[in-house]
């Protein structure tokens, strides 16, 4: 259920102290990208791991053939070695061929390229599709019970190794060439974006910011409504780690309405702005 708290009510008893009137808290809404912090997170992590390996990727011909235990002139002890077709070469590992060895790495497993790839697939359904109070335990429950019937019936080594058998592999670069701009935008977004539009409140005032490149309204909080939208499970508290959706409205003349999606913290937020806007000043 949606929680809205109206601050029509009369102030509480002038029985605590003045506090200074130049406290205030500021709130922030974020965009959807906040919670893409798992792809960026675990595209360096694979990208480590992978370098870690030791292996690197050799691209060939089609028709190469894998040999095993051959002698190699010049080589002491049987190697393994890949055959070429007739007529055909090694591709150059880069234009000028400085480089002809194979040096990209790429893991031994394919468990890194499938784990990544099942992040990036979970943030976009989470961050796209919105189930908020009890559908998300409903959901939760689901999956739950699925992932104990397939173990209850011994699919899960079939279902993982069908998954294996796509064989998804990406070499250090590819991942980092997901996480570096991702991490870039998430920063961005995060700490420069997201902070042109606010909420920032006083003990009796609320300054408003709707839009980037909009001024700044002030109201008086006597007429303030906030909404504390229902929680989305999976991209509220999983991701999120407590985020919300806040919904403002101001009445009078200004008569703003406001949403602020994924506030940090909300209901900290919302309990502190509580107690902030009903004090007021009371003379020495």
């Amino acid at each position: 259920m949606s929680v809205t708290t109206s601050f029509n009510s009369p102030s509480p008893p002038a029985t605590i102290a003045a506090e200074d009137p130049n406290i205030r808290i500021r709130v922030f809404g974020h965009t959807n990208l906040m919670y893409w912090w798992p792809v960026w997170l675990m595209g360096f992590l694979m990208a480590g791991l992978t370098y870690m390996d030791g292996h690197v990727m050799a691209v060939v011909p089609e028709g190469t053939v894998a040999e095993q235990k051959k002698n190699i002139d010049g080589a002491v002890g049987p190697r393994d070695v890949l055959v070429v077709p007739q007529g055909q070469s090694l591709p150059q590992q880069n234009p000028n061929n400085t480089e002809p060895q194979p040096h990209i790495r790429v893991a031994l497993s394919n468990n890194y390229g499938v784990i990544f790839v099942a992040t990036i697939l979970f943030v976009i359904v989470v961050t796209n599709i919105t189930v908020r109070g009890l559908a998300s335990l409903v959901a939760i429950g689901g999956l739950i019970i699925v992932a104990l019937v397939l173990a209850q019936l011994h699919l899960w080594d079939p279902i993982l190794h069908w998954l294996g058998g796509l064989d998804v592999r990406m070499n250090a670069g590819g991942y980092l060439a997901f996480a570096i701009p991702i991490f870039v935008l998430w920063t961005f977004s995060m700490f420069v974006y997201d902070r042109y539009t606010y909420l920032i409140v006083t003990p009796g005032q609320v300054t408003i910011r709707q839009d980037i490149g909009d001024g700044e309204v002030a109201v008086d909080t006597s007429s303030l409504m906030l909404e504390k939208r229902r929680n989305d499970f999976f991209r509220h508290w999983l991701l999120g780690f407590g985020a919300g959706d806040l919904h403002v409205k101001t009445g009078g003349a200004a008569n703003i309405d406001l949403e602020l999606n994924n506030v940090l913290f909300i209901g900290r937020k919302v309990a502190y702005i509580q107690n902030k806007i009903r004090e007021k000043e009371i003379a020495a």
